[in-house]
């Protein structure tokens, strides 16, 4: 069987199949997500207009840092696990799930933030869709999280081998697709006026 970098030996996809289909179906419900947001916007331009002026910009570019750093992390400890260096892979992914954990964190302290400014959920459009938005990635994330610690503690009792380690791909496709949800709800909410 030939190896690929990418996807194993042998497979045609990271991971496993099952780990696809949650991605597709988290895709798709981002994807209708999104679809609700556009169309909001196109009848409430002025609401969007002034509700992303009102968000925490540092909140929204510290959990992109947090997403894009934690993502980073998993990919050198999937790439370790490849090389056959358990300790390194554990390393980085104990340096992921510290990252990582700062999502929640910075969630929670924006969202304080938010509801002191009078950003509670029940205002305009834009703060429902906002919200709505942002509480489903958080679930995902906090879904990533205890993937996370799943993996580390296989990968710590020895569960996986440089020649088998599927379930780290998998988990690591499935932290890719909400790191790559982040990276659009991000410009969507924070940045487009």
């Amino acid at each position: 069987m030939a190896f690929s970098p990418f996807f194993g030996q042998g497979s045609d996809i990271p991971g496993n199949r099952a780990i696809w289909v949650g991605i597709y179906a988290e895709l798709t419900e981002f994807a209708l997500m999104f679809l609700v947001y556009f169309v909001a916007r196109f009848y409430h331009p002025e609401a969007f207009h002034q509700g992303s002026q009102q968000l925490s910009k540092l909140a929204g570019t510290a959990n992109t840092l947090i997403m894009i750093t934690s993502s980073y992390l998993i990919a050198r400890g999937v790439w370790a696990m490849r090389a056959g260096q358990q300790r390194a892979c554990l390393a980085w992914l104990g340096g992921a799930g510290l990252v990582g954990a700062g999502y929640p964190v910075v969630k929670f302290l924006e969202i304080r933030w938010n509801l002191a400014q009078g950003l509670d959920g029940r205002g305009d459009v834009f703060q429902m869709a906002y919200y709505y938005l942002t509480f489903n990635h958080l679930v995902h994330v906090c879904w990533g999280l205890l993937g996370l610690l799943w993996v580390f503690f296989r990968t710590a009792l020895g569960g996986y081998s440089a020649q088998s380690h599927s379930g780290l791909v998998a988990f690591a496709s499935y932290w890719h697709a909400t790191d790559l949800i982040w990276l659009m709800i991000f410009p969507l909410c924070y940045v487009l006026p």
